[in-house]
């Protein structure tokens, strides 16, 4: 006989992950965690050497270290950034994020941004591919506020 919390019961959630599961939320976790840091190279060491990003609003993929570029310039120009992770799917290689990024820029500019990330890692547990769908213009505070 099956019940609430038992076993067997598929209302119970599966706390039982795989082991390829388990090495892409870990890397997910490291990347978000690094950024929060602020630690650049960090970033870099997770990405494989031909990893393309692609952002919305960009015409073309960025390679490593253009990509590396934008990070940079965004924790230079901030002191404070998390992320409020709304959802994550993780699949065989990779996972999709929706996350809100919440920042405070170098002169008190603010941005709450809504994000969602498709991750791609490689069997070396290397990223080697971001897609990253949000609205350019939420992270206008940041710009204006770097130019003023």
């Amino acid at each position: 006989m099956t019940g609430a919390g038992h076993p067997l019961d598929g209302r119970r959630e599966n706390t039982m992950r795989s082991d390829g599961a388990d090495r892409i939320t870990e890397v997910a976790d490291r990347l978000f965690a690094a950024i929060e840091g602020g630690d650049v190279a960090a970033v870099a060491r997770m990405w494989a050497d031909d990893i393309a990003v692609w952002q919305s609003g960009d015409p073309h993929d960025r390679d490593k270290e253009r990509a590396l570029r934008v990070i940079d310039w965004f924790i230079s120009g901030t002191v404070e950034r998390r992320y409020e992770v709304l959802d994550r799917q993780v699949f065989d290689d990779g996972f999709v994020q929706q996350h809100i990024l919440l920042a405070r820029g170098r002169t008190g500019a603010s941005i709450a941004l809504r994000v969602c990330l498709v991750v791609r890692i490689g069997a070396d547990g290397l990223i080697n591919r971001i897609d990253e769908y949000f609205d350019p213009a939420g992270i206008a505070p940041l710009l204006a506020a770097q130019d003023g």
